[in-house]
C-alpha cells in the first residue's frame, strides 16, 4: 500500500501509467490526444511521457482555467456555430483520447443557452471521438476537495483509493471489479422491466433486448458501474435526483423529473433550474433517457459534487438524459449526455420484473 505521505507528483505518475497502459492501451505508432487544464500539469506531463515510452505519439492540448466559459460568452455567433479549420481532420487521425478534468470553483460560468449551442457545434467531433478509444479522468484540486467537504490531503487519498492507485497492482484490482460486475450483468440481462423506488421516486423503464455494459475503468477512471440504454419510449413515472452536482460549471441540486412515454414532461431543479431547462431544450433527444447506470463502487461512499465519482457510488442509480451509447443498443440521439444521480442507500429499491435486485443500496 502507498504511504499516505507520497507526493502528489508521484501519484500523478502512477495515474498516468494506469491511463496509458490499462485505460487507453496506447500502441506504437498511434496518435493519442491528451486534453486538460494547466491546473493538472503534473499528470499531463506524466501522461505525455508515458505515451512516448509506449511508442505512441501524444497530441497535447492545454487549456487555461475558465477558458471554455470565456470562449462561449465572448465568441461571436459565427465563431460559436463553427469549428476551426483542421479540427475534424485531426480528430479523424487519432487512435484514442484522454481527458483530464480539474474541477474549479464556479466563477463566470458560460451562459447556459450559449453553452448548449457550443455543445451542438462540438457534437460531430464528439461522435468521432466516441468511435475511438477514450478515457475521462480527474486530477485532484483544492476546489474539488472543498466541494467534497475534505481537506486536500484527504481528498488526494480519496481520489487515489477510488482508482486503486494505493495498491501495488491497480490493473489486477480493476480485473476484480470486472468479474464482480459480470455477475450482476448475468442477472440484469434476464430482466425486461426495471422499477426504481424511494420516498420521492417511482419510475419504470423497459430494457428488454438491450445490452448491459461492464464499466471497468477503461473509459472512466475511476469507474465501477453497469449500464445500458433503456427503451426510448418506456420511462414512466417520476424521479428525484438528490445528489447535487456541477454541470458545465454551474451547481445544480434537487432535480425533479416526470416522464410519460419516455419523455420528460415536467422538470424542476431547486438550484440551477435555468441550467436544467436549457439542457432539456437543447434538442428533441435531450428530453429522453440515453442511459440507466447502477453504481457498484463501494469504495466511493461520500458524494463529492463530481459526476465522474458520484455516479459510481455503490448504492446509487443514475439516469442520463440525452445521447445513448450505441453498444448498448440505445437509439436516442442528442448533443448532450447528463448523468443525474439518485441515492438509494436509505429506503430505496431496484426491482427487476417485480423481484428485488437491490434494497437500501445492497444487492440481494
Amino acid at each position: 500500500m502507498l504511504d499516505l505521505g507520497v507526493m502528489l507528483q508521484e501519484l500523478a505518475q502512477k495515474q498516468a501509467r494506469l491511463l496509458a497502459s490499462y485505460c487507453i492501451n496506447a500502441q506504437p505508432g498511434e496518435s493519442i490526444l491528451i486534453q486538460g487544464s494547466t491546473v493538472g500539469l503534473p499528470v499531463l506531463e506524466a501522461l505525455h511521457k508515458e505515451i512516448l515510452l509506449r511508442g505512441a505519439r501524444p497530441i497535447l492540448k492545454l487549456e487555461f482555467p475558465y477558458q471554455t466559459a470565456e470562449f462561449v460568452n465572448l465568441a461571436s455567433d459565427e465563431v460559436l456555430a463553427s469549428l476551426a479549420p483542421g479540427v475534424m481532420e485531426e480528430i479523424h487521425g487519432i487512435a484514442g483520447s484522454i481527458r483530464v478534468e480539474t474541477p474549479m470553483a464556479p466563477k463566470q460560468g458560460a451562459r447556459p443557452e450559449r453553452m448548449q449551442r457550443w455543445s451542438q457545434t462540438l457534437h460531430p467531433m464528439a461522435e468521432v471521438r466516441r468511435q475511438r478509444k477514450w478515457c475521462l479522468t480527474q486530477y485532484p484540486t483544492e476546489y474539488a476537495a472543498e466541494a467534497a467537504g475534505m481537506g486536500f490531503e484527504d481528498y488526494q487519498r480519496f481520489v487515489m483509493q477510488a482508482m486503486f492507485l494505493d495498491h501495488d497492482d491497480p490493473v489486477a484490482k480493476w480485473g476484480e471489479v470486472r468479474e464482480r460486475q459480470a455477475r450482476l450483468i448475468e442477472r440484469l440481462a434476464q430482466a425486461s422491466e426495471i422499477r426504481i423506488l424511494s420516498e420521492n421516486t417511482d419510475l419504470i423503464l423497459n430494457v428488454k433486448g438491450r445490452t448491459w455494459a461492464n464499466s471497468d475503468g477503461k473509459r472512466n477512471m475511476p469507474s465501477g458501474e453497469v449500464f445500458t440504454g433503456p427503451i426510448e419510449t418506456s420511462a414512466s413515472g417520476h424521479i428525484f435526483y438528490d445528489l447535487p452536482t456541477l454541470y458545465q460549471g454551474r451547481e445544480v441540486q434537487g432535480i425533479h423529473l416526470t416522464f410519460k412515454d419516455g419523455q420528460v414532461v415536467d422538470a424542476h431543479a431547486e438550484v440551477g433550474n435555468d441550467v436544467l431547462q436549457a439542457a432539456l431544450n437543447t434538442d428533441q433527444g435531450a428530453r429522453y433517457l440515453g442511459e440507466i447506470g447502477i453504481g457498484t463502487n463501494y469504495g466511493i461512499q461520500v458524494p463529492s459534487k463530481n459526476i465522474l465519482f458520484d455516479e459510481k457510488i455503490g448504492g446509487t442509480v443514475h439516469l442520463a438524459v440525452g445521447s445513448s451509447y450505441p453498444e448498448t443498443g440505445g437509439l436516442n440521439k442528442s448533443t448532450i449526455h447528463w448523468d443525474m444521480i439518485c441515492d438509494l442507500r436509505t429506503g430505496g429499491e431496484i426491482l427487476l420484473d417485480g423481484e428485488v435486485f437491490q434494497r437500501d443500496g445492497v444487492f440481494v
